[in-house]
This record gives structure tokens, C-alpha cells and sequence, in this order.
């Protein structure tokens, strides 16, 4: 990305490179249903793609939070402090960190998941990513809570978008509930090393629908103040 593109996102809005972080953020998480998969699949040329593909979506973000960090203006004409922007944002780029966190994994241990996990798990995949879309729902409600100055109508309805998000995350956790006791009745017919490393795998896929459950969180944050 050139100088000037991220000048023109900060020209626009001091939100809108809040907005563009969370979109580089949001198709970051996505591939993750590529990346599974191609692990489902056993292809270890698609796993490898999939993992370089999600490693420079993660770089745009990261180089865009610094940006953002260098660049956003310490007094803010706007009812949001600078400071709870910046913690939004670190919530907002934990999103594609986790996502190449969990690529890593896999290609590095050359992770394969149990044939019993699969519907499930892109089940869990699909959920966390569904999650990832409504917290990105909520941040492109900025420019329209500062607009009403974070009153009226509008802020009802990003309420409702976090409420919905919610109850996302929660299948997420309920999903992820079913896998571990799958994981757990095949632990004796697997490797311990590998049923370790699945667990851990498991645990950061559950982090994304964490994560994104924050931003909305961060968001209802600056709504109540």
C-alpha cells in the first residue's frame, strides 16, 4: 500500500481507517475456511497457499494499525477519546494475529484433524467467521454514531447488531464444547503431541469469536460514556 492510499483513508474520517482495518481484518478471518479446508482435504499445497494469503492480509493490517497510530490526532473534535480508539484497534488487529497464529500451526506441525471432527469444526470455522461479520457490521456504524453524536435511533440499532453478535459468539463457545469432548474420546488413538497441539488449535479458533465479541464490547464501551 502506497503513501497516499493511506493518506486518503485518513483524510476521509478519523474512522475510516478504523473501518478499513477491520475489512483487511474481516477477509483475513475468512480465509480460515480455505484453510480448513484444505486441511480437511489433506492438501498441503492449498494449506501453504491459504497460510501465505492470510500472512500478507495480516501484514496490511499491522502496517495500517501503525499508521493509524502515528497519524490519528491527539485532540479529537469527536465525543471518543483517542485512547479508547487505540484500545479498539488492538482488540480489531488481535483478529488477523490469531488468524496467522492458527495458519502457522498447522503448516508448521503439518496438522491433519480427526475424519469424526470435520462437520463440526467447519461448523466452529464458519461460526467464528459469522462473528468476525457482525463485529465488522459494528464498526462500520462509526461514522454514523458520531454523525447523531451517539444518540437517537442509531445507537439503537448498533445495540442491536452487539446483541446479535453475542449470541453468535455463544454457539461459537457451544460448538467448541462438542469438539473438545469428540477430541477427548480419540485421545487414545492419537499421538499425545498431536492431541496437544489440537487442543491448542481448537483454543485459538475459539479466540476469534472472542475477539470479535470484544470489538463489539469496546464499541458498547464507548456508547455508554
Amino acid at each position: 500500500m502506497s503513501r497516499s492510499y493511506f493518506s486518503n483513508i485518513f483524510a476521509a474520517s478519523p474512522f475510516a481507517p478504523m473501518q478499513e482495518h477491520m475489512n483487511i481484518a474481516t477477509r483475513c478471518v475468512e480465509q480460515l475456511r480455505e484453510l480448513f479446508e484444505a486441511v480437511v482435504n489433506e492438501d498441503r499445497d492449498r494449506v501453504k497457499s491459504t497460510y501465505k494469503a492470510i500472512a500478507k492480509l495480516e501484514r496490511e493490517a499491522d502496517k495500517l494499525k501503525k499508521e493509524l497510530r502515528m497519524q490519528l490526532p491527539k485532540g479529537l473534535f469527536i465525543p471518543v477519546a483517542r485512547r479508547d480508539l487505540l484500545e479498539l484497534l488492538a482488540v480489531q488487529d488481535s483478529l488477523p494475529n490469531t488468524a496467522k497464529d492458527i495458519a502457522g500451526l498447522i503448516v508448521g506441525r503439518k496438522l491433519t484433524l480427526p475424519e469424526p471432527l470435520h462437520e463440526n469444526y467447519m461448523k466452529y470455522v464458519l461460526c467464528c467467521i459469522d462473528t468476525t461479520r457482525q463485529a465488522k457490521k459494528v464498526i462500520d456504524e462509526l461514522d454514523e454514531l458520531v454523525e447523531t453524536g451517539f444518540k437517537g435511533r442509531e445507537v439503537q440499532f448498533v445495540k442491536s447488531i452487539i446483541t446479535d453478535l453475542d449470541k453468535l459468539e455463544k454457539e461459537t463457545d457451544k460448538l467448541e464444547v462438542r469438539i473438545r469432548g469428540q477430541l477427548f474420546k480419540l485421545e487414545n488413538d492419537l499421538p499425545p503431541v498431536e492431541v496437544m497441539f489440537l487442543y491448542k488449535i481448537i483454543d485459538k479458533t475459539g479466540e476469534i469469536g472472542d475477539l470479535a465479541q470484544k470489538v463489539g464490547s469496546r464499541v458498547e464501551l464507548l456508547l455508554a460514556k
